[in-house]
C-alpha cells in the first residue's frame, strides 16, 4: 500500500508539473498574440476554486492529472454547436484563435512542446550546476563483474573481467549505452568486442526478447556489470538468517565468495541463484582485519537464494559543475534522450520494436514512485527531464488532437491557401480521438500486465 501511495502522489506531482508547463507555453504565446484565453486550468473535471482575471478563469479542478488551456474558437466543433448551447462566437471576433494569422496559430501550437524542452534543459542545468551526484567508488571501464552459468552472455563467450570496447554501433560504451542499445534490439544478435587481459575478442551476444516484462536491464543476458570497486559492505544482518548463523555482523565487508571477489550484491545474488543453495565460503574483513573463511548456507528468501543482510548502499558525493559545463552536460543529456526517443518511435513504426515496450500512466507512476523513494537526486531530475522531453516530442507528432497535428493542418492550409472545411476537421478530430482512446487503453492494459503481481504469475 505504501508503494502504491508513493507512486500515485509522485505521478500526480510529476505529470501535473509537466502538463502545466506545457499548457503555460500555449497560454503565454496566445496572450502575446492577442488570443482570448477563456480558462487556464490545473486538473480536469469540476472546478474546485480559482479566480477570474480579465477574460481568463484561472482555476483548480477536481482531477489533478495535468491541466488545459481553453482558447476561444480553438476547437473546430465550437462553430457547429446548435444555437443556444453555448455563447455564439462572432465570425469576426478578433480574440478568437481562428481569427489570427496561421503563423501565429502555429507558434501557439509549438509553444507547448517548446516549453517542455526548455523545462527539461533547465532541470538538468540546475542538477549539474548545484548537485551532480557521483559515486565515490566509480569504475572507469565497462567491466563485466560476473557471468551467470548457462545464460546468453555465457553462450556468447563472455567472462568475468571482460571489458566491453564495442557494443552494436557504439565504441567504448558506458553501461547506459549498453542498456540503451540492447533494449532497442531485444530478440536480436548484436556484435560485441571485449578486451580480455589485453586480447581483443569479437563476439556476438543475443539479447532476450521482452525481458522482465519489457523493463530491460543488461543483466537479463546474464552479464552482471561492475559499477564500483571494493568489497560488499554489510549494513545490517537480519536475525536468524543464514548471514546471522554464519557469523556475519553489521559493518563487515565481504571480500570474496568461494574465491570470487564480488563488488556488488547483484553479482552475489546471481552467483547464489546459480548455486541453488549450496554452501559458500566467505572471506570477511571486520574492523580492518581479515577473518578466517566462514561457511554460509543460503536459504530461499522471498523467492530467491539469499543470505539475509542489507548491503551498504553505494555512497555518492556532490560535485557541482561550473555553470558553463552544466549547460553543456544538460544539452548533451537532452540531445541524447531526444535522439533515443526519436529512434524508438522510428523503430516502432518500422516494427523493429514492439509497442508493448512503451510505458503508459501506470508504468510512469511506478518509475516516479521508485525515483521518489531513492535517496539520490539524479533519478528524480533525470526522470522528470526525460518525461518532459517525451511529452514535447510526442506532442509534435503530426497526428490530429496533438499539437503537431494542428500545426500540420495549418501548414496544409497555408499551402492550399484556404481553410479546410469545418466539417472535415470535425470528422478528422473525432476519428483521431477514438484512435487515441484505443491506443491509451492498450498502453494501460500493457502497463497493468507488467505489474509484479502479474509478472510473478508468468512461468
Amino acid at each position: 500500500m505504501h508503494e502504491i501511495l508513493v507512486s500515485v502522489v509522485a505521478f500526480i506531482v510529476l505529470i501535473g508539473l509537466m502538463v502545466v508547463v506545457h499548457e503555460f507555453g500555449h497560454f503565454a504565446v496566445a496572450k502575446l498574440c492577442g488570443v482570448r484565453v477563456e480558462a487556464f486550468s490545473f486538473g480536469f473535471g469540476p472546478r474546485l476554486f480559482g479566480y477570474k482575471y480579465g477574460d481568463t478563469d484561472y482555476k483548480v479542478c477536481l482531477l489533478p492529472l495535468g491541466g488545459f488551456v481553453k482558447m476561444t474558437g480553438e476547437n473546430p466543433e465550437q462553430n457547429l454547436e446548435a444555437p443556444g448551447t453555448h455563447t455564439e462566437m462572432p465570425a469576426d471576433d478578433p480574440g478568437a484563435f481562428t481569427s489570427h494569422p496561421r503563423w501565429q496559430r502555429i507558434l501557439i501550437g509549438l509553444a507547448g512542446p517548446t516549453s517542455n524542452f526548455i523545462l527539461a534543459f533547465l532541470l538538468m542545468v540546475f542538477y549539474f550546476a548545484f548537485i551532480n551526484e557521483i559515486p565515490r567508488h566509480e569504475t572507469t571501464t565497462t567491466t563485466i563483474e560476473w557471468v551467470t552459468d548457462g545464460s546468453l552472455a555465457a553462450q556468447a563467450g563472455l567472462q568475468p573481467g571482460d571489458i566491453i570496447r564495442h557494443f552494436e554501433t557504439v565504441d567504448n560504451p558506458t553501461w547506459d549505452d549498453v542498456n540503451q542499445r540492447a533494449s532497442l534490439n531485444q530478440g536480436q544478435t548484436l556484435p560485441i568486442t571485449v578486451d580480455r587481459g589485453g586480447k581483443i575478442l569479437a563476439l556476438s551476444l543475443t539479447v532476450p526478447p521482452a525481458a522482465k516484462g519489457g523493463e530491460f536491464d543488461v543483466s537479463d543476458t546474464g552479464a552482471i556489470p561492475q559499477f564500483v570497486l571494493g568489497p560488499i559492505g554489510v549494513q545490517q544482518v537480519e536475525p536468524g538468517t543464514p548471514a546471522d548463523q554464519a557469523g556475519l555482523r553489521d559493518g563487515d565487508a565481504i571480500q570474496s565468495v568461494d574465491g570470487h571477489a564480488f563488488h556488488t550484491v547483484q553479482a552475489l545474488l546471481a552467483y547464489l541463484q546459480s548455486g541453488k543453495g549450496k554452501p559458500i565460503s566467505l572471506v570477511v574483513a571486520r574492523n580492518g582485519v581479515t577473518l578466517p573463511p566462514i561457511l554460509a548456507h543460503p536459504a530461499m528468501i522471498e523467492a530467491g537464494w539469499k543470505l539475509g543482510f542489507t548491503p551498504v548502499p553505494v555512497p555518492f558525493r556532490h560535485d557541482p559543475l561550473p555553470f558553463s559545463e552544466a549547460v553543456v552536460k544538460s544539452r548533451e543529456f537532452c540531445v541524447d534522450n531526444s535522439s533515443l526517443i526519436v529512434e524508438v518511435l522510428g523503430r516502432i513504426f518500422t516494427r523493429k520494436v514492439a509497442v508493448s515496450q512503451l510505458s503508459g500512466p501506470v508504468g510512469i507512476a511506478r518509475m516516479a514512485g521508485m525515483a521518489a523513494e531513492m535517496h539520490e537526486w539524479q533519478p528524480k531530475f533525470g526522470l522528470a527531464s526525460a518525461i518532459s522531453l517525451n511529452l514535447g516530442i510526442l506532442n509534435l507528432l503530426p497526428f490530429p488532437i496533438l499539437d503537431g497535428g494542428m500545426v500540420f493542418l495549418l501548414l496544409i492550409e497555408s499551402v492550399i491557401r484556404r481553410d479546410i472545411s469545418i466539417n472535415v476537421k470535425e470528422r478528422i478530430y473525432q476519428a483521431a480521438f477514438v484512435m487515441i482512446v484505443a491506443f491509451f487503453a492498450f498502453i494501460i492494459f500493457n502497463d497493468v500486465t507488467k505489474l509484479p503481481v502479474f509478472t510473478h504469475l508468468k512461468p
